[in-house]
């Protein structure tokens, strides 16, 4: 069950591989998450010096009166990650044109994961294409469900 989602990855970005990693989190965080509070938008995932980091995802405190004083909603989270995940990351970073996001923070039994991809930015026609075939199987299943 997904706690929170990336909605607008699969239009902006062509996914080309799926990890799964863990995420190292404060318990402020982790009850945060599960009460689904939080954002991925305008997130990704750079890896440096054989680690991986979440950048600029929005994790709100639990309760704001309690949250100690300095807590910062888009620090940079450490991934959890296998060596040669990272350095697979590091090396598909490199490459041009390619990008790490995150796409969804979900439970996996007690623990907190999150679904990170290597994904290209696709252009303005490209989305274009998705939108024409989104709406084409979307009049066709009306059009099942009307006969």
């Amino acid at each position: 069950m997904s706690l929170v989602e990336n909605k607008k990855a699969r239009f902006n970005y062509e996914f080309m591989r799926t990890l799964e990693a863990g995420i190292e989190l404060f318990g402020l965080e982790v009850k945060s998450l599960r009460q689904k509070q939080g954002a991925l938008d305008g997130a990704y995932v750079i890896a440096r010096g054989g680690e991986a980091f979440l950048v600029g995802a929005y994790i709100p405190q639990y309760q704001p009166k309690n949250t100690p004083k300095g807590y910062d909603p888009r620090r940079n989270r450490k991934l959890l990650l296998t060596k040669k995940e990272i350095a697979e990351l590091a090396g598909n970073e490199l490459k041009n044109g390619l990008t790490i996001i995150p796409v969804s923070v979900y439970n996996k039994g007690r623990k907190i994961k999150v679904e990170i991809t290597v994904a290209r930015g696709k252009k303005k026609y490209d989305k274009r294409e998705t939108l024409k075939r989104r709406d084409a199987e979307r009049e066709m299943q009306r059009t099942l469900k009307n006969q």
